[in-house]
């Protein structure tokens, strides 16, 4: 019988190797997901499988854990423990070839950490593939039952596995650890993250690593060693074709072998953002830290100055932010008796955006709501630095002023080339200028604004043939005045027949333009030559352009005499 299941798996093997990748909709539950409810969704997806009888998993293994290579015309064993050769000679089933090498079944997360009324067997986690590994006797025996972590003094080194006393922050209080080959770092890590989202409601009765609740499940010291082995030993093609084999005998998959960015949105740089399945592909793997968390900038004490605005109006600020190495989103938080009238645009950023692009620029709006002089404070925490750093926001408020509209002067040193705009000076206080200029090329309005503290704005690039408008409003506290009267600037060549009052009518390409001057306007009606209306409108803008045909017509407007129009 032992031989016929033995064949059985061999078929098996063979009529599903081509299988390869998770099946469309497996992960669909973890789409959309965040942080801890990302956890339980891959929990609900890869929980539920086949558990395997502990003593036959070699006869698994014979498949999922060899090297793709044969020695000597024999399949050799692929130990994570050492780098002895292991063989199967024909014939030998996995459980024979075991127990010829005197290999051992090795749980990577020791199954004496969890016991429930003296049972370790309780679980599938007894027989979990994911947790299981064929391992080298001396390695295991060495190994025992200490935490991952990593080794400053070694009583045991076959230059695979190394167990000794931790370095400081690692081992969770024990006096002793085991340390991986950096081969093998990457593999370890994401099958404890694997039994940390499948396993998280386990009874640990040692707590180097785990903790028994829904999230995080993993202690901090060993959330950032693993997330951290993970990026220095990313997926290889030996975890992706032992993922295809476990799902043909267990019935489940590691999501961080399929999804190697996964632990980053559930404990590293990425937990403040959502996971979406589809942009995993696109997804670059997250570089591991090279260094100490640091902000270099702002510095500490600095002063972000917002000048002064109306009461109830806003203006906003940029803070650049500089840093590397972070471990965690950046936490901010702004206090101080004046905090509701500073608003940073987030209050986390997330690790891999200050990683990857070096920092963040953060925009905050300030939005005083009384007037007077408002100070706060923004503190910059978390992200692994040491510390915090504060900015201090500072901005004042005054009453709201009372804009005016500007009067808009004929252009002066008008050329071929250019002309300057003028404008009468606003009454009271203005923080600048803007004026809007118009061209009217081949029956369309192109529109620009230019900022300036003068009363006058020279324009240099004036186009042969075009005509121009220009208005302008002054900005006082953040607030904008309204639009003065436009004033026309001809284009030589192009007919310009107008009327002095109430109105004006400038013959452009494509059409023509209005400009009301002093008086009372009225309604506009054009009339062709054989006196039929083409338009009419009841009101008219001021520097309104209206499109006509090419061709001649009569122009007139309220009680005003007609203008004759000529159109080219």
């Amino acid at each position: 019988m032992r031989r016929l299941n033995t064949v059985i798996l061999m078929m098996l093997a063979m009529a599903t190797s081509a299988m390869a990748g998770y099946r469309e909709g497996y992960y669909n539950r973890m789409d959309g997901k965040q942080r801890e409810a990302l956890k339980a969704a891959a929990k609900a997806c890869v929980s539920n499988h086949t558990q395997l009888e502990y003593y036959s998993l070699p006869n698994y293994w014979q498949y999922s854990d060899v090297y793709p290579e044969l020695v000597d015309g024999c399949k050799r064993w692929w130990d994570m423990y050492s780098d002895a050769v292991y063989l199967i000679q024909p014939r030998q089933s996995g459980t024979q070839s075991f127990s010829a090498n005197r290999m051992q079944r090795e749980h990577s997360v020791p199954k004496s950490w969890w016991k429930y009324q003296g049972s370790v067997e309780y679980t599938p986690a007894y027989s979990d593939m994911w947790n299981l590994y064929p391992s080298d006797g001396a390695a295991n025996q060495a190994k025992q039952n200490y935490p991952f972590g990593e080794t400053r003094t070694t009583i045991y080194d076959n230059g695979v596995t190394k167990v000794g006393a931790p370095k400081a922050g690692f081992g969770g209080g024990s006096s002793l650890v085991f340390e991986p080959d950096d081969r093998y770092k990457g593999d370890f890590a994401r099958a404890i993250f694997y039994m940390a989202t499948v396993y998280d409601d386990l009874h640990w009765v040692y707590d180097y690593m785990f903790v028994s609740n829904s999230y995080p499940t993993l202690v901090p010291w060993a959330v950032n060693m693993l997330l951290q082995w993970s990026r220095q030993d990313p997926v290889d093609q030996k975890e992706i074709d032992r993922n295809d084999y476990v799902e043909q005998y267990q019935g489940n998959r590691n999501p961080f072998v399929d999804f190697p960015e996964l632990a980053e949105y559930i404990w590293g740089l990425r937990t403040t953002e959502t996971f979406i399945i589809a942009d995993q592909e696109n997804t670059g793997q997250t570089p591991p830290i090279t260094g100490d968390p640091e902000i270099t900038a702002p510095v500490n004490g600095e002063a972000l100055d917002f000048g002064q605005i109306a009461v109830g109006h806003a203006t906003a600020r940029a803070l650049q932010i500089t840093g590397h190495n972070m471990t965690s989103p950046l936490s901010l938080r702004v206090s101080g008796t004046d905090k509701a009238y500073f608003i940073p645009e987030v209050t986390s950023i997330p690790a891999a955006t200050m990683n990857s692009n070096g920092g963040y620029l953060l925009n905050i709006t300030y939005l005083p709501q009384a007037t007077g002089s408002h100070e706060a404070k923004i503190t910059l925490y978390d992200g692994g630095i040491d510390g915090s750093i504060a900015v201090t926001l500072k901005g004042e408020s005054l009453d709201v002023p009372q804009l005016t509209v500007l009067h808009a002067l004929e252009p002066t040193d008008v050329t071929e080339s250019g002309y300057t705009a003028q404008w009468e000076t606003a009454q009271g206080i203005a923080d600048y200028y803007t004026v809007t200029r118009v061209r009217y090329v081949e029956g369309n309005q192109e529109s620009d604004s230019y900022e300036t503290g003068e009363t006058s704005y020279r324009f240099t690039d004036r186009q042969p043939g075009v005509a121009e408008s220009y208005s302008v409003t002054y900005s006082r506290l953040g607030m904008e005045s309204p639009a003065s009267n436009s004033i026309y600037v001809a284009a030589s060549g192009v007919n310009d027949l107008r009327e002095e009052s109430p109105y004006r009518v400038y013959g452009v390409e494509g059409g023509f333009v209005v400009s009301r001057a002093d008086g009372e306007g009225g309604t506009l009606r054009v009339y062709d030559l054989g006196g039929m209306t083409v338009m009419e409108e009841n009101e008219v803008e001021d520097g309104s352009f209206h499109p006509l045909e090419a061709g001649v017509y009569v122009v007139t407007i309220g009680g005003g005499r007609p203008v004759k129009l000529v159109v080219k």
